[in-house]
């Protein structure tokens, strides 16, 4: 349901709009996962939108509709520039905090190569984080670390991080410099500082939206008019991706940085956001069709 609005107002746009089984994805049959979807005589370029999908479901469906060639706007390999935290910092680490990571075949034996690269922070405060996600929604057991240097309070953060994304951990652990930002309040339901930050889409390198982050957050209307986007537009010049997402917050001291890269077909919007006029932006952008989970 939470993709019915979109898939709504693609219809009435006069998209191409084709259904995919996500279960059968998921469950290895790509083939049965795009039977809706025709086969057309000449390249068709679509955009996915729908859950995230780890890099290997989405070169399974990148490549089972492009045999009816339709083919996704963004390849596997820049889906996971878009989509993997390491493969998108080099682009923005002068816009974000600091960050190291440590893959996950690399913690089998413990956390010891973690300790060790995170030396490098000393007492700071950091978060902790997988490739793609945090859990920041349990923001003192599983994401906010007070002092990096406390080995047992890493380790009881880490390995209830680890606990908790069990299966869905993807890539490995990543270890970012927590730097206060500006708050609209907290979460009601999980207490989670909120700040001001904002996702901005961008399509061919182009800025095509630029929305309020959280729904359960008071933003001045007046606020977004403020930011100065510009020296976003070209940090996003080195993102290797057709369609991705870049979130931004204001930090205490006033400056604006980025929180992290993500592919555009499987940000979400939020609830408040201006579908129509978004999907419009995609379409003046030149996409052509859209594909989305059943």
């Amino acid at each position: 349901m939470e993709y019915l609005r979109e898939y709504e107002t693609a219809r009435r746009l006069g998209a191409d709009v084709h259904l995919i089984s996500l279960e059968a994805l998921l469950e290895g049959s790509a083939e049965l996962a795009v039977r809706r979807v025709p086969a057309f005589e000449t390249p068709k370029v679509f955009i996915y939108r729908g859950w995230m999908l780890k890099p290997d479901d989405y070169e399974r469906l990148y490549q089972a509709l492009s045999r009816k060639n339709a083919i996704l706007i963004n390849s596997p390999e820049a889906y996971r520039s878009g989509h993997d935290f390491p493969r998108s910092y080099e682009a923005i680490k002068a816009v974000t905090p600091y960050s190291i990571w440590v893959p996950q075949e690399e913690l089998k034996e413990g956390l010891g190569p973690l300790f060790e690269k995170m030396t490098v922070f000393r007492s700071k405060p950091v978060l902790v984080k997988d490739y793609v996600k945090s859990r920041k929604h349990e923001w003192e057991d599983a994401c906010f670390i007070p002092d990096a240097s406390d080995r047992e309070g890493v380790r009881r953060v880490v390995e209830n991080f680890l606990s908790r994304q069990g299966s869905e951990l993807n890539g490995g652990v990543v270890i970012r410099e927590f730097v206060p930002l500006a708050q609209l309040g907290v979460h009601p339901k999980s207490g989670m500082p909120l700040a001001q930050e904002y996702r901005l889409f961008f399509l061919d390198h182009k800025m095509i939206a630029c929305l309020d982050y959280w729904d359960e957050a008071a933003y001045e209307r007046a606020s977004r008019v403020h930011v100065n986007l510009e020296p976003f537009g070209n940090v996003a010049g080195g993102i290797a991706s057709r369609f991705f997402t870049m979130d931004i917050a204001k930090t205490a001291g006033g400056e604006w940085l980025v929180i992290e890269v993500g592919d555009g077909q499987v940000s979400g919007l939020p609830i408040r956001a201006d579908v129509e006029q978004f999907y419009r932006s995609i379409k003046d952008g030149g996409a052509t069709g859209w594909v989305k989970k059943r």
